[in-house]
C-alpha cells in the first residue's frame, strides 16, 4: 500500500483529503505544520507528500527543498490557492512533480497522485537512469525554436514577451490555450512549446477541429475497432492515442459540438479512452494545447462552449500578437520565409529591394504570418534576379503601400506647413512685441509704426496670445 503524507494547516481540507485517499487504497497521515511534517518524515518512509504552499511556520518551497535533500525517493506535489506560473516553473525545477491549484477536484488529484507515484518509482529504479538523464537534459538544454517552421523569435517587445511565456510554460505539464487572430502562427507556437518540453522526443499531433464532421469526430479523437459501425473496415487509432506520451494540439477548438465537448471533458478528467466498439480502456499521458481565434468566454455565455472544459484547458493562456504589432520583426519573418521558399523552389534569391521592405513595413497584414509567408513564396517564384522587386508582390499589397506612402507624404507636408506657420507666428510675435516695448505699449503708436490700423493690431495680438 502506497503511503502519502498530507501537509495542510487547514484541518478540514486535510481531513477530507485523508478520507478520500484512504477510500482509494492509500495509507495516509496528515500534518498541520512544517515541523510536524518533518517529524512524520523522520519516522516513516512516504511515497508522496501532498503539501499546501502556505503554512503557518514555513512554505511549500522550503518544504520541497528539505524533502528533496533528505528524502529524495519521496515525490512531492504542491497545492496552493492561486496560480503563479513563475512559481510553478521554479518548484518543478526544484524537484516537485506537479503544482495544482484550489479548488481541488477529486478525480484530478487522484490522477495526478497516481502519475506522480509511478514517475517516482521509475526515477528510483536503477534501470531508469535514462529517464533521469532526459529530465536533466530537458532542464539544461538550449531552446530549439529554430527547428519549428514558421516560428521566429523576433526582437520586438511583443515577440520577446511571447517567447518569455513559451519558455515559462514549456517545461511544465500545463494545458495551454493559444488565442489570437487567424494566421498568427498558433500551431508553430504549440510546436515550440512541445519541442522545449520533456515530451519533445514523443509525438506532436495536430488536429483541426474546424474540419470535423459530427459523424466522424468520435472516431478521429478516440479511434474505432474494425466492424464497430458501417464503413469501419479496419481498426483505426485516434488522435489521442497517436499523441500518447507527447502533445495533442487542437486547433479551432471552439468549433466542437457540445456533445463532443462532454466526451473530451471525460477524457481529460479520467486520462483514459475507449476506441469506439471496444470495452478496453487505454491509459493516456497527453499534454493538450488548444487554439482559437474566437472569445471562448463569450461562447460560454452563449451556451456554445462548456465552462468546465474551458477551465480544464485554461491552465495557462498565451495571446499571440498580430504581425502588425511586431514592427521590424516583419522583415525577420520575411527573410526566414525566403529561405524556406528558396529551398522549396530551388532558387537563390538573396533578399528584398528597399521598396519591398518599405512596403512590407507599412502594410497592415490582415492575414498575419500566414499571409506574409504566402506573399514571399509567390514573390520568390516570380523573381529571376537576386532581389524581390515591388512588381512581384500582389497588387493589393503594392497598392496599399502606395496609398500609405501618399498618406504619409500628406501628413509630413501638413506637419511642415504647421511648423512654418508656427515659425511665422513666432517672428510676428517678436516684431509686434518689440514695437510695443519701444512705444511703452501705446497701441495707437504701435499700429502706426507697423502700418496697420488699431483693430488689425488688436486681432494680431489676440492671435499670437499677446492681448494685454
Amino acid at each position: 500500500m502506497k503511503r502519502i503524507l498530507i501537509v495542510d494547516d487547514e484541518i478540514n481540507i486535510g481531513l477530507l483529503l485523508s478520507k478520500f485517499l484512504t477510500r482509494n487504497g492509500f495509507s495516509v497521515n496528515t500534518a498541520t505544520s512544517g515541523v510536524s511534517a518533518q517529524d512524520y518524515l523522520s519516522k516513516d518512509q512516504y511515497d508522496l507528500v501532498l503539501c499546501d504552499y502556505r503554512l503557518e511556520d514555513t512554505d511549500g518551497k522550503e518544504m520541497l527543498i528539505k524533502i528533496k535533500e533528505n528524502y529524495p525517493q519521496t515525490g512531492v506535489i504542491i497545492i496552493t490557492g492561486y496560480s503563479d506560473i513563475k512559481l510553478a516553473v521554479e518548484l518543478i525545477k526544484l524537484g516537485a512533480y506537479d503544482y495544482i491549484t484550489k479548488p481541488l477536484y477529486p478525480d484530478e488529484i487522484l490522477n495526478t497522485i497516481n502519475k506522480a507515484i509511478d514517475t517516482q518509482i521509475a526515477l528510483n529504479d536503477t534501470t531508469a537512469e535514462g529517464i533521469r538523464s532526459e529530465v536533466q537534459k530537458a532542464k539544461t538544454s538550449k531552446p530549439v525554436y529554430n527547428q519549428v517552421e514558421n516560428f521566429v523569435a523576433g526582437q520586438s517587445q511583443a515577440s520577446k514577451e511571447l517567447l518569455k511565456q513559451i519558455q515559462l510554460v514549456a517545461p511544465t505539464s500545463y494545458s495551454v490555450i493559444l488565442t489570437g487572430e487567424s494566421g498568427t502562427g498558433k500551431e508553430s507556437v504549440a510546436k515550440a512549446i512541445h519541442l522545449n518540453s520533456p515530451r519533445r522526443d514523443n509525438p506532436f499531433v495536430a488536429m483541426d477541429c474546424g474540419s470535423l464532421t459530427k459523424e466522424l469526430a468520435g472516431s478521429e479523437f478516440f479511434g474505432h475497432e474494425k466492424g464497430s459501425f458501417t464503413g469501419a473496415l479496419n481498426t483505426k487509432i485516434g488522435h489521442f492515442e497517436m499523441a500518447n506520451g507527447g502533445t495533442l494540439f487542437l486547433d479551432e477548438v471552439g468549433n466542437l459540438s457540445y456533445d463532443l465537448q462532454a466526451a473530451l471533458l471525460r477524457t481529460v478528467q479520467e486520462r483514459k479512452i475507449k476506441r469506439i466498439g471496444s470495452t478496453k480502456e487505454i491509459d493516456l499521458d497527453v499534454r493538450i494545447i488548444v487554439a482559437t481565434n474566437e472569445n471562448l468566454a463569450t461562447a460560454i455565455q452563449r451556451g456554445r462552449f462548456r465552462e468546465d472544459l474551458y477551465h480544464r484547458f485554461n491552465e495557462f493562456a498565451i495571446n499571440l500578437p498580430p504581425l502588425s504589432m511586431r514592427g521590424k520583426d516583419i522583415m525577420i519573418f520575411a527573410k526566414t520565409f525566403l529561405d524556406f521558399a528558396n529551398e522549396e523552389l530551388g532558387r537563390n534569391v538573396l533578399g528584398f529591394s528597399k521598396d519591398v521592405e518599405e512596403c512590407f513595413l507599412s502594410y497592415n497584414w490582415p492575414g498575419n504570418v500566414r499571409e506574409l509567408k504566402n506573399v514571399v513564396r509567390r514573390a520568390t517564384l516570380l523573381t529571376e534576379s537576386d532581389e524581390i522587386q515591388l512588381k512581384a508582390l500582389p497588387l493589393e499589397i503594392s497598392t496599399d503601400a502606395k496609398v500609405t506612402a501618399i498618406e504619409n507624404t500628406i501628413h509630413r507636408n501638413h506637419e511642415k506647413s504647421r511648423d512654418l506657420k508656427n515659425a511665422a507666428s513666432e517672428a510676428e510675435y517678436e516684431a509686434i512685441l518689440k514695437v510695443l516695448r519701444e512705444v511703452n505699449f501705446n497701441k495707437t503708436k504701435a499700429a502706426k509704426i507697423l502700418n496697420i490700423d488699431r483693430k488689425t493690431l488688436y486681432n494680431k495680438m489676440k492671435a499670437i496670445n499677446l492681448d494685454t
